[in-house]
């Protein structure tokens, strides 16, 4: 069933005491679904819709309560469903009662500086301009956000349901069918995730804007700049270059030592030793690199604070590193997975993608056939380059085709040992709890 997107418009008479807040004057409001409405295999029509419904069935307690949650969507049990920054809200009935339930499923929301990273990435891009302006939100989109530190889809623990009904359930039936009803909504429109990630498609598209324009401004700077043409450059005779500096080898010099004394009130003498240190060990990197041994790539803003926060001596130093990126709470474990694979473990982290098919079936039945960690039989689940083994236990496939082991910890997924080529070498190599 086709439907249109309808929008709240502000009321010119409001009284001033009734002042919509930021977030309401961002609503958008959607008009119920029929009964009938019947998709393919697949509970929705897009990947990102199938996906936003993984993530919310990853968290449920009772698959019945999501049995009777998809009933209720397919039965049109859902009323008006309203999407703000953060929230999604809709009546939902039993079929049976006049008075439907009020029924909310709260999203984790982005950091303006997750949104900053974000939507730099976006902007370089008017591929990803263009298919946003087209609904579509293609996987290259998600990969640029999981490149700049930034979860786009909502991961484990990001969906929150409430519900005015008796039940206990985490969903209940009203706040599942809320949620299936929402991948629909999601199918036609990406705007909608942004929408609940924080941004409406208005102010995004405007910052979009606004990022471009002075990329266009520092472009033309720099082309006002560009100096001597190229004729002339390749005409002239070679500068005569200095010999390359010997192979890097060992740490660099701590420089703390040779500040103690000399600290100004706000300078962190130690932390500015690690970063003079590191520049230091960085440039002569940069001039021993050759054709035989390339640099790696330049990190970005977050893989840099973890970097930098591993080679912290002091933990204060390390939590503004935290701060100033806008992930304190994921640090701990970046630089845990910095000291096993450097730029690459970091990356696993965040990362999701899809594997191709035979590498999935082939791992699955690799780690099935590894026994466990403990020697029992495990079960293994597979989500995209996820694979959990048991309760505790996981691997996962990173872009760099090595395995990474990871352990559950406080309700969280810890790297917990360096990658390996194969995955149930990875999995038996895991530490023991």
């Amino acid at each position: 069933m086709d439907f249109d997107i309808e929008y709240d418009e502000a009321d010119d008479e409001l009284e001033p005491d009734d002042e919509p807040t930021a977030d309401e004057r961002r609503a958008r409001s959607f008009p119920r679904f029929g009964p009938g409405r019947r998709v393919g295999r697949k509970f929705a029509d897009t990947w990102w819709g199938n996906a936003w419904i993984e993530s919310m069935e990853r968290t449920a307690l009772d698959p019945e309560q999501l049995r009777k949650g998809r009933r209720y969507a397919f039965a049109g049990q859902v009323g008006p469903i309203t999407v703000s920054p953060g929230r999604i809200s809709a009546g939902v009935h039993d079929g049976d009662q006049y008075t439907p339930h009020d029924t909310v499923v709260r999203v984790g929301t982005l950091a303006a500086a997750e949104w900053d990273r974000l939507l730099d990435r976006v902007a370089a891009k008017a591929g990803h301009i263009a298919a946003l302006l087209d609904r579509d939100m293609p996987h290259d989109l998600v990969q640029t956000a999981d490149d700049a530190g930034v979860r786009l889809l909502p991961g484990y623990g990001d969906l929150d349901p409430e519900c005015d009904c008796p039940s206990w359930d985490h969903p209940c039936r009203h706040a599942a069918a809320l949620a299936y009803q929402a991948a629909w909504l999601l199918d036609r429109d990406p705007f909608v995730l942004l929408l609940m990630r924080g941004r409406g498609e208005a102010e995004l598209m405007a910052d979009l804007r606004r990022r471009n324009a002075r990329r266009s401004v520092a472009t033309d700077a720099a082309d006002e700049a560009a100096g001597t043409p190229a004729e002339q450059a390749y005409a002239a005779p070679p500068a005569a270059l200095p010999a390359p500096p010997g192979p890097v080898t060992g740490e660099p010099l701590a420089l703390a030592p040779l500040l103690a004394g000399h600290e100004a009130p706000g300078i962190d003498a130690e932390a500015l030793g690690v970063l003079a240190a590191d520049a230091a060990h960085r440039a002569r990197h940069l001039l021993a690199a050759t054709r035989a041994e390339p640099l790696a790539p330049e990190p970005d803003a977050w893989c840099d604070a973890v970097r930098l926060a591993a080679r912290m001596p002091r933990s204060a130093s390390a939590g503004r590193l935290g701060e100033a990126s806008g992930r304190a709470a994921d640090l701990p474990r970046a630089v845990k997975a910095w000291d096993y694979a450097g730029a690459a473990g970091v990356d696993v982290v965040d990362a999701v993608f899809s594997p191709p098919r035979e590498l999935v079936a082939r791992s699955t039945e690799a780690l099935r056939e590894a026994g466990g960690v403990d020697g029992a039989a495990p079960e293994v689940k597979n989500w995209r380059n996820r694979w959990t083994v048991g309760r505790d236990a996981q691997v996962r496939y990173g872009r760099d085709g090595r395995w990474y082991p990871f352990r559950r910890r406080a309700g969280q997924w810890w790297p917990a040992g360096p990658p390996g080529p194969d995955p149930a070498d990875a999995l038996l190599d895991l530490p023991q709890s």
